[in-house]
């Protein structure tokens, strides 16, 4: 087995989720986290978390990607900085992954991955839910032909996390984070359907704020068709308990995928499956983190030793999901996707 030389990395933005990110990272043989920016100095910790003492914390973006031998960074910012901040760093010869959402719309995703292409960097993207086992044993299934013709996919990710923030937090903002419950969790199942059914061709979707008056609303249903004739039917809550739940429908059978926790701390998935003229089984598949398995799989293709799976095509095809989506939920019409 070839040992993997650990990758000098570093992280923009050091709130709840660059977090969760440095904790991986600090655990990971495969990286050596060297510093993080956060210009909210008051977010720097003091005294340093286990796994971080030796972490450099800096006042800006810019500073990182100006630090002597760093080879990636990884994006935690605010939406709206991504594809700018992605192309500062590909231009300074820095590998990159960037949480979800890669860019809000697709012109701004054109620029990004263009920059990557160009300088040949590799550009990860945050879509864990990707890297799920039983997910990934779906996908194959799926590609297989197991479950016959796809149809349909009905899909729901809901938390009630974003209850416990400030009503100032940037999550909760409708110029900073429009259709909250696409771009904090409905945008991992555009992502997923992409996955499976590839291009998607139009969508319409509804808005709410019912359940905790978060101005840029707390629930979200979205009919995504895709070029192929199949849908995906996409649920995301802002102000319930967790629940997520996957499904595929084809015409020989289904396949439904339930989380029993949030993935951000993954306690193992309960599986169903029903093929025509057999008994339905049920499996539970072990925890697994899937979060950390994205950012390895970053590394490695950064290596050299595998191929990034999320191609940049797929990236489009999601962004411009997501742009869609916003301009339905403005609309309240079907709203065709630009490719």
């Amino acid at each position: 087995m070839i040992e993997q030389k650990p990758l000098v990395i570093g992280i923009a933005g050091y709130g709840w989720w660059g977090k969760v990110i440095a904790a991986l990272l600090s655990e990971s043989p495969l990286f050596d986290l060297r510093c993080i920016a956060e210009p909210v100095v008051a977010l720097h910790p003091s005294p340093r978390p286990a796994g971080l003492q030796s972490v450099k914390f800096l006042n800006s973006y810019e500073a990182l990607i100006s630090e002597p031998g760093l080879e990636a960074v990884v994006i935690c910012t605010p939406h709206p900085q991504h594809a700018d901040q992605i192309i500062a760093a590909a231009r300074a010869g820095l590998h990159v992954f960037c949480e979800k959402p890669l860019c809000m719309n697709l012109a701004d995703a054109e620029r990004a991955i263009q920059a990557c292409e160009d300088t040949k960097r590799v550009l990860g993207i945050g879509h864990e839910r990707r890297f799920e086992p039983a997910m990934q044993l779906l996908r194959q299934e799926v590609a297989q032909g197991v479950y016959g013709t796809t149809l349909q996919i009905e899909a729901n990710f809901s938390q009630d996390k974003f209850l416990a923030l400030p009503k100032d937090n940037w999550r909760l903002s409708n110029a900073v984070a429009p259709v909250g419950p696409l771009t904090a969790t409905g945008i991992h199942l555009l992502d997923l359907s992409v996955s499976f059914f590839g291009k998607p061709r139009a969508v319409a979707a509804r808005l709410g704020a019912r359940g905790a008056g978060f101005e840029n609303g707390d629930t979200l249903a979205v009919f995504l068709e895709f070029e192929s004739g199949a849908v995906s039917l996409i649920s995301a809550i802002l102000a319930t308990p967790f629940d997520g739940r996957f499904a595929v429908y084809g015409s020989q059978g289904w396949c439904e995928i339930r989380d029993r926790t949030h993935p951000e701390n993954p306690t193992g998935w309960d599986i169903t499956k029903t093929i025509r003229g057999k008994e339905k089984q049920t499996a539970f598949f072990e925890p697994h983190q899937a979060v950390r398995a994205n950012l390895e799989s970053f590394a490695s293709a950064v290596r050299g030793l595998s191929v990034y799976p999320v191609d940049n095509q797929q990236k489009r095809f999601t962004v411009a999901a997501l742009e869609a989506v916003i301009k339905a939920v403005s609309s309240g019409q079907v709203e065709a996707i630009r490719l």
